[in-house]
């Protein structure tokens, strides 16, 4: 008999009203980038001419489209494509879950370009101003997983382990608290005391490099306690698609951080 956390039952659904349904899933999205955007404008006015007040909260709309879309088509795409395939209908059931951080993040990386090219603002400052404030959603959408009983991590016998409601009798590893706090907590203080250095403000990019590949870091250990997509397994090498997904970020981060450091000479 293991020693295991109760599970905190809170109810997915905040309150409904008919067909129509506030969930924890929605509310975290929506906080998480309004807050985002509101440290940004934090943020932005300690740097003069790049990014206004306005421009900061009218990013918010773009960073909704890009998040949801993105990490909608990244799921499917990435995640269950001969599913969707068969069930076109079911793309529109966004409520029951299927978003892809890494779909997510491509859906933003378009929106934030086409977004600095309509206002006419320096794309990698403004980057950098979405990477210290992009942890702010991780954070809370991590939470959301949990409240969901989603996302869970593998069986263990750990002191901590805890038994999720969908993933059967067995103690698993809490992954989604794991990433909440990695994710979340801890890449939010390592890109902003990076961002407090001159030589990194001075240096367009640095800051997006050090977020991209922080995320890479967290996800990948992360994913060594969460229990693989059941349709999906162990792919090749024994990795799973989160950590083969965040490959191709780690040469991303490192670039745009050797990049920037030529870019400032």
């Amino acid at each position: 008999m293991f020693l295991t956390l109760p599970f905190l039952n809170v109810d997915p659904i905040i309150f409904q009203i008919g067909p129509i349904a506030i969930r924890w899933y929605s509310l975290a999205y929506i906080a998480g980038l309004v807050l985002g955007c509101m440290y940004m404008r934090h943020l932005a006015r300690r740097m003069v001419g790049v990014l206004t007040d306005d421009d900061a909260m009218d990013f918010i709309t773009w960073a909704t489209l890009g998040v949801i879309l993105g990490g909608r088509v990244g799921y499917i795409l990435f995640y269950k494509f001969s599913y969707y395939l068969e069930n076109p209908l079911d793309i529109l059931y966004v409520w029951q879950g299927g978003m892809s951080f890494h779909g997510g993040f491509l859906g933003v990386v378009v929106a934030g370009i086409l977004f600095v090219r309509r206002r006419r603002i320096a794309a990698l400052r403004f980057a950098d101003l979405v990477a210290c404030s992009a942890p702010i959603g991780l954070f809370f959408g991590r939470i959301a997983n949990y409240i969901n009983s989603e996302l869970y991590g593998r069986v263990t016998d750990v002191p901590w382990a805890t038994v999720f409601p969908t993933g059967g009798p067995q103690p698993r590893h809490p992954s989604q608290l794991y990433e909440a706090l990695l994710e979340g907590l801890v890449l939010f203080v390592v890109v902003n005391l990076f961002w407090r250095m001159e030589f990194v403000r001075s240096r367009p990019g640095f800051a997006t490099g050090i977020f991209i590949l922080g995320y890479a870091a967290a996800r990948s250990f992360v994913e060594l306690f969460r229990q693989p997509d059941a349709h999906l397994g162990f792919l090749l090498l024994g990795a799973t698609m989160g950590q083969w997904l965040s490959l191709p970020m780690v040469l991303v981060g490192l670039y745009l951080i050797i990049r920037s450091k030529k870019s400032a000479s």
